[in-house]
């Protein structure tokens, strides 16, 4: 990833940068005492990291190479608020707001075996995310008042505006027992997810 910073200023996860040229200052991005409190707990309850730089100037940023997809993404196309699963954040313009958002219940994490919090990118920006295929192999699936039930962790963002909770993919016990299937990803309302072919590989 090359970011132009006389573009926009870009915040990034930590250890991402590899190298940089021109007039290019990095910050913590922290804006005081409280800032920081905000976001170590945030940290701590998505699991990605609590401070991730922020770099400002003219010059350009280089990211590290990775072996997986690097796919560019507009947080306007969802409304202004994106929910990312967990380790897919790489960078983002600066102008976007990290929030961590609930599951809609508890059983959403102690069911489905996953932390209780999302990483959430809020207002107006590009950001990028690392994804294990391709982006041309992503389903995108639109919602209107409508429920989207996915097996496993196939999907890697959805609009903050949809209702996310993990359910029993069957009424009864032993439904779920005979379907193969004990429990599902739930989507309730309007707005986009976005499903990768595979499930997520644990990060």
């Amino acid at each position: 990833v090359l970011c132009d910073l006389a573009q926009a200023d870009i915040t990034v996860q930590a250890g991402a940068m590899q190298w940089m040229v021109g007039d290019v200052k990095a910050t913590t991005g922290v804006k005081g005492v409280g800032d920081l409190l905000g976001k170590a707990i945030r940290g701590k309850a998505t699991g990605e990291s609590a401070i991730k730089p922020e770099y400002t100037g003219s010059g350009t940023l280089v990211l590290e190479p990775t072996y997986k997809h690097l796919i560019l993404m507009d947080a306007a196309e969802w409304n202004g608020s994106v929910v990312l699963d967990d380790g897919l954040f790489l960078a983002c313009d600066s102008r976007l707001q990290h929030k961590a958002v609930m599951r809609s219940n508890f059983s959403s994490a102690v069911a489905g075996g996953e932390g209780l919090f999302n990483l959430s990118l809020n207002g107006s920006g590009v950001f990028c995310i690392e994804s294990d295929c391709p982006k041309e192999e992503l389903v995108e699936i639109t919602l209107k008042d409508d429920v989207l039930k996915v097996d496993s962790n196939f999907a890697i963002a959805w609009s903050n505006s949809l209702q996310f909770t993990v359910e029993r993919s069957s009424k009864s016990l032993i439904g779920s027992a005979a379907s193969g299937e004990g429990l599902v990803n739930v989507y309730r309302g309007t707005g986009k997810v976005l499903l990768a072919p595979v499930a997520t590989l644990p990060r």
